[in-house]
């Protein structure tokens, strides 16, 4: 097996040097430039990994929380809306963080304003049936 190595390894060297054929067991020279690759070649990969997980996880994550942080900033007493817990109802109270939803029959709920994880806008009565 090393025989074959060391034939591959002179054909090799052979063909890459271009003053002509090596003589069997002399040294052969190679540059530390054709060895090594190039910084950019190395660091390459990693960029392009990076820029896959930007645009395929990163970037829409984002996208989804501003849209999230807008509807939180655009709740107002009256909205109908479902929490991300499943409840229905209709916000009766809005604090900094906590919102107060009527959920029917006299039954308010304070909760985490956000946990409102969407507004239906006047759809609650077709989602109780």
């Amino acid at each position: 097996m090393n025989q074959i190595l060391s034939t591959l390894a002179f054909l090799v060297s052979s063909v890459a040097l271009a003053d002509g054929p090596v003589p069997a067991g002399a040294a052969v020279a190679t540059s530390a430039a054709a060895s090594q690759p190039s910084t950019l070649g190395m660091i390459f990969p990693f960029v392009l990994m990076f820029g896959v997980v930007y645009f395929l996880m990163i970037r829409p994550q984002q996208k989804k929380m501003k849209e999230q942080q807008a509807l939180l900033a655009a709740l107002k007493t009256g909205d109908e809306v479902v929490t991300s817990s499943g409840l229905l109802g209709k916000i009766s109270g809005i604090a900094e963080k906590v919102v107060t939803l009527d959920l029917g029959n006299n039954v308010k709920v304070k909760m985490l304003k956000s946990q409102v994880a969407q507004v239906v806008k006047g759809q609650i009565n077709e989602l109780n049936s």
